[in-house]
Order: structure tokens, then sequence, then C-alpha cells
């Protein structure tokens, strides 16, 4: 397998992009090597610009859950794209896309449309300050909620302490107003009730899916809700990454909880710019214009992005494709461990439906400290053994893989003999 477009076009991008890339984790820092460029995508094939074809457990991080191209979502896009790109105003569209997201959550009343992940998540801490009248927020170590200044920070000298940035141009005042616990223990949340009186909620991703897969043990975020309720404080989560993922709805109704706020993004947009947030009226009677906590954007409920959601929404409910899923992300956790076992590697597999993650490692792994026990070294190997024999993987030890509809049976034979040989090539590491 040649590569020597990919490596043009990343000489090439140094000159004006940043690294080449418009995203970090697309350098391949951690795995060695240069970024593959990509031209095309269908189905569930992904191919870059040396023409190599790979099966792709990436789907542009969790969006593309049909497959790429998907006719339907193809259609509803063009159809809106002839009536124009943007309008600066309302659209039925939105309407129609807030009614089927609303719907999906139980305790979602209103939703607000915005461009991204990011913004969602942004938008819904501001919200959770504005309706409980305090500032501070309690995230999980090993969460990501993304690059917003008041959210990258490390956990500094201990759980119960302050954060300190977590990234260059992050000022301490920034993140004065935020607290670390560690993922799966309520008694790290449970500290920083003890120490301040400010806390209006804590933000957590359901199933942590930018540390690896990881999942809630021991009925963790229920007894977090009822602990929180009975502090004042609100419960956001952050599904951007699991919304409509593991069940047409949210992980929260898997889990067995309700969240106060819920951030969306990724599968809602069918690959288009998006992102959302969504609570019970009381709380989104906050938002401007009905409240006094401002929030706007001139490409919110962009009709392109809403033509392509309600076509992505309308086929996913339609296929109902959750238990396939589950079945395939069975299968693949099974050859995973089969494959690892047979060449004597050290591997643990974390899974929640359409995600999955395998940690080189022996120990179980619950949080983000447990996921760092993973030999990156070989998974950097494993990764461009996959790469090489035709399996498209996050380029990241920590980043979730992702399931689509468009998988098929010899998909996941191709995905098997890649595994093994990959394993094969771990298993000779030095």
């Amino acid at each position: 397998m040649k590569f020597e477009k990919s490596q043009k076009l990343y000489e090439k991008g140094l000159v004006n992009l940043v690294g080449a890339v418009n995203s970090p984790v697309r350098a391949f820092s951690s795995v060695g090597g240069n970024p593959l460029f990509i031209k095309k995508a269908k189905g569930s094939k992904i191919v870059d610009v040396d023409d190599n074809e790979y099966v792709d457990l990436v789907v542009s991080y969790g969006p593309m859950i049909l497959g790429h191209r998907h006719k339907a979502v193809e259609k509803a896009a063009k159809k809106a794209l002839k009536k124009g790109y943007s309008f600066g105003a309302s659209t039925e569209a939105e309407i129609k896309l807030a009614k089927i997201v609303c719907d999906a959550f139980p305790e979602m009343d209103k939703v607000r449309f915005v461009n991204s992940g990011t913004e969602a998540v942004l938008s819904g801490i501001r919200l959770a300050r504005a309706f409980t009248g305090k500032d501070k927020i309690i995230k999980f170590s090993g969460c990501y909620h993304g690059h917003q200044d008041a959210l990258l920070v490390a956990a500094g000298s201990g759980l119960a302490t302050l954060s300190l940035p977590g990234s260059k141009g992050v000022p301490e005042g920034a993140v004065k107003n935020t607290l670390i616990a560690e993922y799966n223990n309520l008694e790290s949340v449970k500290a920083h009730f003890e120490t301040h009186d400010d806390i209006a909620g804590v933000i957590i991703e359901p199933i942590g899916g930018n540390m690896g897969v990881v999942i809630p043990q021991n009925n963790f975020l229920k007894e977090l809700k009822e602990f929180l309720e009975t502090k004042g404080a609100l419960l956001i989560a952050d599904e951007v990454m699991t919304g409509f993922r593991s069940m047409f709805g949210g992980a929260q109704e898997v889990l067995g909880v309700t969240a106060d706020i819920t951030c969306l993004g990724k599968v809602i947009g069918g690959g288009f710019p998006v992102g959302a947030y969504g609570a019970r009226n009381e709380i989104m009677e906050q938002v401007s214009p009905l409240g006094g906590m401002y929030q706007a954007g001139t490409l919110s409920g962009n009709p392109i992005a809403m033509a392509g959601g309600i076509a992505t929404l309308t086929e996913l409910k339609r296929q109902n494709p959750y238990q396939k899923f589950e079945e395939v992300g069975q299968i693949l956790e099974t050859i995973l461990l089969a494959a690892a076992k047979k060449h004597n590697v050290d591997l643990v597999v974390n899974r929640f439906g359409s995600m999955m993650n395998p940690f080189f490692t022996k120990s179980k792994v619950t949080n983000f400290e447990e996921a760092q026990t993973s030999d990156t070294k070989k998974f950097a190997v494993f990764f461009w053994e996959m790469i090489k024999n035709g399996v498209f993987l996050p380029p990241s030890q920590f980043e979730a893989w992702f399931l689509n509809s468009a998988l098929s049976d010899k998909d996941i034979k191709k995905i098997s003999i890649a595994v093994d040989k990959s394993m094969l090539a771990v298993s000779k590491m030095k």
C-alpha cells in the first residue's frame, strides 16, 4: 500500500495550514507517520488520494451512522441546497428537526440548535449557571467537552482543588470555576460539595468516548443524579457523541438516568455541522429571547444541516439498526479478544452499542487513569497494520471506534483478517 500522494499533500499543506491539518487528532501525532488525505467515501468505505480503500470505523467520529452518502440524506441535502444556503432567518425545517429531537428525549421540551458540539456544551454550561445562579462546574478527568477555555483543564495537585489550565492560551481565571472529579467515583464529586457552595452543576459524557469508551459502573450515573438533586445542582449530559448511537434517543435512557440539560451534535446533522442543547421548559425559558441568557449564531439552524439531520433521523428510525449494532459490536469484540489471545497480547475491550475501543493493557478500564495504562506504542503498531490491511481507525488509543449501518458481512471478514495480522505485528514488538 502506497501513500505517496498523501505525503505530497501533507508537505504542501504545511505551508498554509497548522501542521497541515484543521484538527489535532488528524495529524497522527500519537501513532507516528503523516496523515492520510481522503478524497471520497460511500457506504461503509472511505478512499484516500492514493486510491487505497478502507472499511471505515471512524465515520467522521460518529455522525455517519448510516454510512457515507446515504441516498436519503444526499437527496434531502441537494433539495435544500437548491433553495438557498443560508438565510439568517427561521425555516420550517428547524421546527421539524426540533420535534424529532425533543420526542426522542423524554424530559426535553425545547431545544436550541447551534453549529457544533463545542458550542452546544458551552451554551449548556452557561444555561446551568443562568438557571441556578451559581458559578462552578464539575467535570470528570478524561471527559472532553470541546475546546472552550473553561473545560480545557487538568486535575492539578488533587481532585478537591481548583483546576489548572490544560492548554497554552487559557488563563487561570478562565478555569477558576471548573472543578475536576474522577469518573465512576461519586465520592470525588461529593468532596467538592463539601468545600464549595456555589456549584451550578456537573457535566459528564454518559459514556466516556474521549478516553476510549469508558462505561459508568455500579449505578454511578443514577446515584450522581440523585445526589445532585439534594444539592440543587444540575446534571449536564454531553451526548454529542452518544446521542442516537445506542438507541433512538440518548444513552441516558439506556442507563436509566435523566439529565437536566442535554447537549447533542454529530448524528443529528447527518454529517453537516450542527449542535444542540435542550432541557425542560423551566430551564430553556432562561434562554434569549424568552430569558436573560444570551446565545446567538448566524448559521444556527442552517437549512442544509437541518435537512441532513431530518433525513438522517427519519431513516435511522425506519432502519432501527440498534440490535444489529449490538450483534456486530459483539462479533468485533470477540474477534479482537480472540486475536489478542492467539498472539499473546494483553487486551481489554470496552464497548457500548455501536461504540467500542480496545486497550492494550491487562487492567480493567473504568476511568482515565486506568485508560492511561494502555500501551500506546502497541496501539501505534496495531493502527498502521490495520491501515495497511484496509481498515481505517481513529489515529489515537483514546478515540472511540464507531459502527455504521452500511457495514456488511464482507466488511466484517476484512476487519477480522486485518485484526489477526495486526495483533501478530504487535506480538513481534521488542
